[in-house]
């Protein structure tokens, strides 16, 4: 399973053998996600909690600032273990958001590593249009294994604040986040409303059609290519508000082909919690 998306109808074919994990969350609410997933979720699925699992309130254990920081190799690699992931398990993730969440979850199994990942395409709405049963209540995660063995070399690569700031105008900079919010006409989440100066946007809702699922790859090449402007995506770094709708930009890249480029975690809200870090608007 080493493409980055899943069909519900090959994920109904082999549901036996995957491990699912429900990755809803509202930012606004967010004991919202929780509370959705037992109401009904795939058969079998796990929660994976944004703010437990896919990020820190532990400094010690952070690798940047924001709103959900991401937390160190070694830190998420404990987990992985506890949510009883190994190397040779295949791990499927999902949400109702168009892979919103399911993305970020994705990008950092993919960052230490694990290739047998996948994002349902369509999410929880593709599996019931497909037939697919729903469940209620709570799924306990799977026993806890030993911690999820760490890469000599991180497979996914980061670029943090101090890094970006020295070398603003040289990376191509992709912002994920909506126009009004990229341009600073509102700001609901952070103090600071803007862009980091030299930003594209490409807010990740473009990434997907009308039925919630992600473009083909070759629609997806044609509308990253305006920004990319013939550079390689290894020259390219997405960042949105805190790490979390930059990872649909790159697995949007991924599927289209352009794989290799780099996640800015902190992102916009760690960036203007800095007075002395620039701001453009408009």
């Amino acid at each position: 399973m080493p493409a980055p998306l899943i069909s519900a109808a090959e994920l109904a074919s082999r549901l036996s053998g995957v491990l699912l994990f429900d990755a809803r969350f509202e930012l606004s609410q967010p004991l919202a996600g929780a509370a959705a997933y037992a109401e009904g979720h795939l058969p079998g699925a796990a929660y994976l909690d944004l703010d437990r699992h896919l990020s820190t309130k532990d400094s010690a254990a952070a690798l940047c600032g924001g709103r959900h920081p991401l937390p160190t190799a070694p830190a998420f690699a404990h987990t992985l273990g506890q949510l009883g992931v190994t190397p040779a398990q295949a791990v499927v993730i999902y949400d109702t958001q168009g892979g919103m969440f399911a993305a970020r979850a994705w990008w950092m199994l993919r960052w230490l590593g694990h290739r047998e990942v996948a994002v349902l395409d369509g999410g929880l709405k593709a599996w019931q249009q497909a037939g697919g049963a729903l469940e209620s209540g709570v799924v306990p995660a799977p026993a806890p294994v030993a911690d999820y063995p760490l890469p000599a070399d991180l497979a996914m690569p980061t670029i943090d604040a101090a890094t970006l700031q020295a070398t603003l105008g040289r990376p191509v900079l992709i912002d994920a986040r909506g126009a009004e919010r990229y341009r600073g006409d509102v700001e609901p989440l952070d103090p600071v409303a803007g862009h980091i100066p030299g930003a594209l946007n490409r807010p990740f809702t473009q990434n997907l059609g009308a039925d919630g699922r992600f473009l083909p790859a070759d629609a997806l090449r044609a509308g990253f290519a305006p920004l990319l402007s013939g550079r390689p995506a290894a020259e390219v770094v997405h960042q949105c508000g805190s790490g979390v709708t930059a990872c649909h930009n790159l697995l949007a890249m991924d599927v289209a082909g352009l794989a290799g480029s780099q996640l800015y975690p902190g992102s916009w809200s760690e960036w203007c919690s800095d007075p002395a870090r620039p701001v453009a608007r408009g």
